[in-house]
């Protein structure tokens, strides 16, 4: 069930209405269910890796915590890495794993291909993310930073819970879980600043990244048949379209979870005007970035150590934060970009001054642009096309920007620059009443009358 679907329409509000009719004792019970609603909708037998994962944690994360023999614990925390990381492996890198390993296998060329077919199905939607939620979850309990969660449908609810359920935010559990179970008043604030963010994710996602979509792809199927002028445009726009896509998602995630008077955490704070690459992953999916921080990073030895070492740690983040969205040679290479120019601009520091902030930020614009051509290829042939590749037609073909476009995308830039010191919530409480709501029936209009022509699935439902 997408968020931008008819069905989320009338799913979203019965929920709501019955959240807040339902004595709160039992809301937890009505939550797990629409969420297995939610989630089901997609695939129902998908619901069956989400009930593995949700029972493997919920027990070892109890006997984690009701034992201190320490090589006990440790193969316990094992078992749930194992399970977790399998899980992973297995639906969404064993076709990548097999492209490679089949063909030095001695087996018949047959059952070869039988086996790369077999694991050539559909990735499970948002496993990537409940995963790293989960096992979050039983790290965190084996460094005795929280308590385990001792009923399986309340672990359960934190594991599925739907607004974020399958693009995140990736929620930690002490952030999360009490507020699931907290006694949430029907107040105008929830709703109001729910409809706000909701509103504006609806708007970026299927106003700006629907429209963008399109064209980038126009360029990416066919690169040598634009000029490099024209494909530049295609690279830029790409990375506008996933920002567009995720933020817009994340704010609807956010948005709907504020209607319950659940708080989730900010993912994306306007990366586009960040003058580093550590600034920009201070900005980009925050809770990814500080899921790789607490649970790679650091456990490597995170700064705290010799600088060969800490430059491995880096180079080690960055390689996994882009086999994490695929497997794909593409985002390795993506990742790697990243750790590069991060590398760079820690042993490379070129003081800050005030005239020279347009340049680091536009150096950073840039080399986040050149990643994302990686992101966004088929495989490193096809970026090969898009970066260096020379149009093969004798009048190279163009682009038409729709108007409304234009004018959607510049309403966008506007947003992000008063949005860039200040949440959204906090900048509209200010607003007055006329021009608030004046905003509100603007952004509504263009939603209902320059909406992308094809419904186009959120980017990281596939990761």
């Amino acid at each position: 069930m997408l968020f931008n679907s008819v069905e989320f329409l009338f799913f979203f509000p019965v929920v709501i209405a019955l959240y807040y009719a339902t004595n709160y004792k039992w809301r937890w019970l009505l939550l797990l269910l629409a969420s297995y609603v939610f989630y089901g909708s997609w695939k129902i037998e998908f619901l069956s890796l989400i009930a593995l994962s949700t029972l493997v944690d919920f027990y070892i994360g109890k006997n984690l915590a009701s034992t201190d023999n320490s090589k006990k614990r440790f193969r316990l925390l094992l078992v749930s890495l194992i399970c977790n990381l399998g899980l992973l492996v297995f639906f969404k890198y064993g076709s990548f794993v097999a492209s490679f390993t089949m063909p030095i296998m001695p087996i018949p060329e047959w059952r070869k291909d039988q086996i790369i077919n077999f694991l050539s199905f559909d990735l499970p939607v948002g496993i990537s993310f409940y995963t790293f939620q989960t096992m979050a979850y039983t790290i965190d309990i084996f460094k005795r930073k929280i308590k385990p969660e001792i009923h399986l449908g309340k672990f359960a609810l934190y594991v599925s819970y739907f607004p974020q359920l399958v693009a995140g935010p990736i929620e930690r559990f002490n952030h999360l879980q009490p507020q699931l179970l907290s006694n949430h008043k029907l107040t105008y604030e929830n709703l109001s600043h729910g409809a706000r963010l909701m509103l504006y994710g609806f708007f970026i996602k299927m106003v700006i990244a629907d429209n963008i979509a399109p064209l980038v792809d126009l360029i990416f199927e066919a690169p040598l048949e634009y000029s490099l002028t024209t494909k530049w445009v295609g690279i830029f726009g790409f990375g506008w379209q996933i920002y567009a896509d995720f933020y817009g998602y994340s704010l609807i995630a956010i948005g709907a979870a504020r209607f319950m008077g659940v708080e989730l955490m900010t993912n994306f704070r306007t990366p586009y005007f960040a003058d580093s690459i550590q600034d920009f992953w201070r900005r980009w999916h925050i809770s990814l970035s500080t899921w790789f921080r607490d649970y790679v990073f650091v456990p490597l030895g995170g700064s705290e150590i010799n600088q060969f070492i800490w430059v491995r740690n880096v180079l080690v983040v960055f390689i996994l934060s882009g086999l994490w969205h695929g497997a794909n040679y593409t985002f390795i290479i993506w990742g790697t970009i990243h750790g590069v120019f991060y590398l760079i601009e820690r042993f490379i520091k070129i003081p800050k001054r005030s005239f020279s902030k347009p340049v680091h930020w536009l150096k950073t614009y840039l080399i986040v642009s050149l990643a994302w051509l990686f992101f966004r290829a088929s495989d490193v042939s096809n970026a090969n096309d898009v970066l260096l590749g020379f149009h093969t037609l004798a009048i190279p073909k163009t682009l038409d920007l729709p108007m409304e476009l234009i004018l959607g995308f510049s309403i966008f830039i506007v947003l992000e620059f008063i949005f860039r010191k200040e949440s959204l919530n906090l900048v509209l409480n200010r607003t007055p009443f006329f021009i608030r709501w004046s905003g509100y029936a603007i952004v509504l209009f263009f939603i209902l009358a320059f909406s992308g022509t094809t419904n186009h699935p959120f980017i990281y439902f596939q990761f």
